[in-house]
């Protein structure tokens, strides 16, 4: 039986593991969607634009406003999710994922159950992200977890719309 552990990251060992599989997230996108995603210097995976978020993970997800868990299959870095302030007692979550080598042990699933643990200790209430309406597989992950389908945001690029969704799910 495999050891599984999920926990906050915390030095440049776990930060270098979190931008790694936030690399392989994006490939795994580009890779199997390829014509799905809207493209741009604006757009959040732009490449160049993604690469500049990666060197700035620790501030943005710094605790106790944010966080990034690592996944950990007997030692090994094989899936990650992050969060960070939205407002006050709200998180916004993105970039969870799982590689090859974790999938099939509800590891994404325990990473959304642990970040849900550290939310409430840190005064959270609710969490929110969005997602891609094509990720259907990561939708019932997602429903299965608690979260429910809330209105895109005024704001939201409309070019975007069909393409989205956002879900919450209250912390207790």
């Amino acid at each position: 039986m495999s050891n599984v552990v999920i926990k906050l990251a915390e030095d440049a060992n776990d930060f270098k593991a979190a931008r790694t599989l936030c690399r392989e997230w994006l490939d795994w996108h580009w890779h199997h969607y390829p014509k799905d995603w809207p493209t741009g210097p604006d757009h959040p995976m732009d490449p160049t634009r993604f690469e500049a978020i990666m060197q700035d993970l620790p501030s943005l997800h710094e605790p106790p406003s944010g966080g990034i868990l690592i996944g950990l299959v007997d030692g090994q870095a094989v899936g990650c999710v992050m969060y960070n302030e939205a407002e006050p007692g709200v998180a916004e979550f993105n970039r969870l994922y799982v590689n090859e080598k974790g999938r099939g042990r509800r590891l994404g699933l325990q990473m959304l159950e642990a970040m849900f643990a550290r939310l409430s200790v840190n005064g959270f209430h609710k969490v929110f992200f969005t997602s891609a309406t094509f990720l259907t597989h990561a939708r019932v992950m997602y429903e299965t977890a608690g979260f429910v389908e809330i209105p895109h945001p005024p704001e939201f690029p409309t070019e975007w719309l069909d393409k989205t969704y956002f879900m919450e799910r209250h912390i207790k």
